[in-house]
C-alpha cells in the first residue's frame, strides 16, 4: 500500500479535518488511491450513526439538519454531514452549496460538512456517498447526516444507506396519496411537517397519519416501528428536540429487535455486489469489445442484427 495513503487513514482517523477532506475527495472522484484508502480505514467504521434526511425541494431539509447537528452538538456528539446537492451542468460538482445554509455550525470544529455532487444518481444519493460516510464514520464523527437532493421514484437509496430514515414535508406537499405516489412512505422511520407555521399544517400531518393508520403517540407497536408525524417550525427550532427525542427511540427499538443489524448487513451486501459490477464493467469494456459493438452498430440498426444476439456474443467472448 502506497505509505501516503497509510499516512493519509491514520490522520484522518485522528479526526484531522484536512485529511478528512481529502480522503472524500478521493473517493469522490474515484481516484486509483480510493479503494486502497476505504480497504484501510474499513476496520475502523460501523461505529457512527447514520440519518438520513430527504424530502422535496424547499421542505427545509438544510435548516432542519443545521438545527439537528446543533442540538446533538450541545450533547457533546460529534457530527459529519454530507449534504447531496444537484451537478453542475458545466463543472460536475454540487450546485447548491448546503454549507452556505448551515451557518450555526459551519464553523463548530466537532460538525464537518462536505456538498456533494448527485453525479445522475435518480435516488438523490451521490454513489459515492456512502463512501465519503465510512470516511467521517472512521474519522470518529458520532453521527452522519445524509441530505438528500430531493424525492423522487427512486429514494429507496437514503434507506438503504441510512439506518434512520426522515421525509420532511411541507403543508404544500400535497395530499398523503401523493406523497404515497412518490415512494415516500415505504421508506420513512419519521415524518417531520416543517414550516408548521403555515394554514393547512395541521391537516396535512392528520391525512398522513391516516392514510397510514398511524396511532398518535405509539410510535411504537410490538415489534413493528410505526413512523410518526412531527409538526416543527425548523427555522425557529420547534420541534427539534421532539424529532431528536423519536431518532433515539427508533434508534433502540431497531437495534434490540435486530433491524438495525439488518439494515446495516443489507447495505454491506449491496456495497459488495456494487464493488463486483464495477469490476466486471472496467474488465468487459476492452478496446477490442467496444470495437465490435460500433462495427455492427449498422447491422442491429438495420434489424439484421439484434441486440440481444450481439450481447450474447460480446458475453460469451467474455467468458471465453
Amino acid at each position: 500500500m502506497n505509505r501516503s495513503i497509510a499516512q493519509l487513514a491514520d490522520s484522518l482517523r485522528d479526526g484531522n479535518r484536512r485529511s478528512i477532506a481529502r480522503a472524500i475527495s478521493l473517493v469522490e472522484n474515484n481516484a486509483a488511491e480510493a479503494q486502497d484508502l476505504l480497504r484501510k480505514i474499513f476496520p475502523s467504521t460501523g461505529k457512527g450513526y447514520r440519518l438520513g434526511i430527504t424530502g422535496p425541494p424547499g421542505a427545509g431539509k438544510s435548516t432542519l439538519t443545521n438545527r439537528l447537528a446543533r442540538l446533538y452538538r450541545q450533547q457533546g456528539q460529534r457530527v459529519g454531514i454530507l449534504a447531496v446537492d444537484p451537478t453542475s451542468p458545466f463543472t460536475g460538482g454540487a450546485l447548491l452549496g448546503d454549507r452556505v445554509r448551515m451557518t450555526d455550525v459551519e464553523m463548530d470544529s466537532g460538525v464537518f460538512i462536505r456538498s456533494m455532487a448527485s453525479r445522475g444518481s435518480l435516488g438523490g444519493l451521490s454513489v459515492k456517498t456512502r463512501e465519503a460516510a465510512d470516511v467521517l464514520d472512521a474519522a470518529g464523527h458520532d453521527l452522519i447526516i445524509m441530505e438528500t437532493v430531493g424525492v423522487g421514484q427512486s429514494e429507496l437509496d437514503i434507506a438503504r444507506a441510512a439506518d434512520t430514515t426522515i421525509v420532511v414535508l411541507v403543508p404544500e406537499s400535497g395530499d398523503g396519496i401523493q406523497a404515497m405516489k412518490a415512494g415516500l412512505m415505504e421508506i420513512a422511520d419519521l415524518f417531520v411537517m416543517n414550516k408548521s407555521d403555515r394554514p393547512g399544517a395541521e391537516q396535512a400531518a392528520l391525512s398522513i397519519k391516516m392514510i397510514l393508520g398511524f396511532k398518535k403517540g405509539s410510535p411504537m407497536s410490538g415489534e413493528d416501528w410505526i413512523p410518526d408525524v412531527v409538526q416543527a417550525v425548523a427555522s425557529e427550532g420547534k420541534g427539534i428536540d421532539e424529532i431528536s427525542r423519536l431518532v433515539g427511540i427508533h434508534r433502540e427499538a431497531i437495534a434490540q429487535n435486530g433491524e438495525l443489524a439488518r439494515r446495516r448487513r443489507d447495505r454491506l451486501e449491496k456495497t459488495i455486489r456494487e464493488l463486483v459490477d464495477e469490476q466486471f464493467h472496467v474488465d468487459f469494456w476492452t478496446a477490442d469489445r467496444t470495437s465490435i459493438v460500433r462495427s455492427e452498430i449498422e447491422n442491429v440498426l438495420n434489424r439484421t442484427l439484434t441486440p440481444y444476439d450481439l450481447a450474447d456474443r460480446l458475453i460469451s467472448d467474455f467468458r471465453k
